[in-house]
Order: structure tokens, then sequence, then C-alpha cells
């Protein structure tokens, strides 16, 4: 079975170096590029199953490159890394296309754990069915979704938080039970990511669905949208 691709984007030589180490000791295929542009080359001749991207790059922004390698591989995983502590910068890279985010310093045995815990829910979804809620089809097996007419592209966790939702339709689901599914049980990592992937979800569906916020305890994905009867 050929080992999962990792591609790190990552300008300092001291850092890329010792995540190549640690990714090719933990069993993965590891590639380094040291710039934006080298990082899109890279991806887009041999597509990996998961890109590590700093964004503080030297030649093309870090955010601005996460949303061409979305765009180009809306499958692959993406993890940011990231110097900044500004909420606001972390909620663009999200925005952006980013799975999830890492603040720098951080431990190599965190950063694999976090990676695999990507890579293993990757494809993940519960049962094997398609479900239509209002305006809003889910093709479970497919990982489709049907907005009216129209198909909505999700990204792979955007379609598994959906999912979560969409099978529990009409029932409070808490913010824990929406990362352990997710995202992974052990999960240890922030939940601004989860917030960020509700507020996507509600701008691609649009008025087709109605995903309640219930304050301090989780989600709920309503029967039905606002004027219907």
């Amino acid at each position: 079975m050929p080992r999962e691709r990792i591609l790190i984007v990552e300008d300092d030589a001291v850092i890329g170096s010792e995540l190549l180490k640690a990714l090719s000791v933990s069993g993965y295929e590891a590639s380094l590029a040291r710039t934006g542009q080298a990082g899109l080359a890279d991806a887009h001749n041999h597509p990996p199953d998961l890109i590590l991207l700093d964004l503080g790059l030297p030649d093309v922004d870090g955010v601005e490159v996460c949303r061409r390698l979305r765009a180009e591989l809306p499958e692959t995983v993406i993890v940011v890394l990231t110097a900044r502590t500004e909420e606001f910068e972390v909620v663009v890279a999200l925005d952006a296309g980013a799975d999830d985010y890492l603040t720098k310093p951080f431990r190599l045995t965190e950063l694999v754990a976090r990676l695999r815990a990507h890579l293993r829910r990757r494809g993940v979804v519960p049962g094997d069915t398609v479900l239509t809620v209002g305006g809003v089809r889910v093709d479970l097996p497919g990982r489709r979704v049907h907005a009216g007419d129209a198909e909505v592209p999700l990204r792979p966790k955007e379609f598994d938080l959906l999912a979560a939702l969409v099978t529990r339709v009409g029932e409070v689901v808490t913010r824990e039970q929406l990362m352990d599914e997710v995202w992974d049980e052990n999960w240890f990592g922030p939940t601004k990511t989860l917030d960020v992937h509700v507020s996507t979800l509600r701008r691609k569906l649009g008025t087709f669905a109605h995903i309640t916020t219930l304050r301090g305890r989780g989600y709920r994905y309503e029967r039905e949208v606002a004027g219907e009867k």
C-alpha cells in the first residue's frame, strides 16, 4: 500500500528539515517546498494527501497560496502553520480553505498527532444513504450536496460536518460531539475551526438550509427553513 504523501511548504530551513524528519519517521512520504510558487508547482505535479502550509512565505502571501491550493485540490487536507496570533488572520486562513491550523511554536508530537487525525478522518461519513431536508439533498456515499437544483462544492471537513448535522436533523448536536466525530475523538486543537466551518456551510447553502446556534451548547440543523410550511 503506498504511503500517504504530505507536502510541506515552509521557508525556514531548520523547521522544514525537522518536519521532514518527523513525518518520514512517522511513516509518511514527505517533500519540502521553500516558497509559495514552489509549493503550488509541487502540489500540481504530485497532488499530496495533506499540505502543511506556512503562512509567512517570502514570495506569495500564505493565505493566497492556500486559496489557490484549495481551488485546485478540493479533497486535499490543508493545515496552516502560523506565528500570527491575531484571531482575524487565523479566520481568514480557514476561510481561504484551510481545514485546521497550528500556531508556532508547536511540539512535533502534537503536529504529527493532528495530521494523523485528519488523514484518518478523511472521507469518513455516517451511514450509506441519500438524505433530503428542505431544499438540501446530501448524498452520503457519493459525498455530493445539492441546494435546490445546483450542486454545492464542499471541502472534506465541510461535508463531514454537514453529514453529522443533517443525520440528526432537529436535534441539538454539541460542540464536543461535532469535534469528536468530524475531527477526532482525541482532538486537542482549537474549536474556532468548528465555528468557521459552520459559517462557511451557512454561506454555501444559503437560504436552502438553516443551522441554529445554541450558545454554549452546539448546533441544530432545522427541519424547515424560513418561509417553508
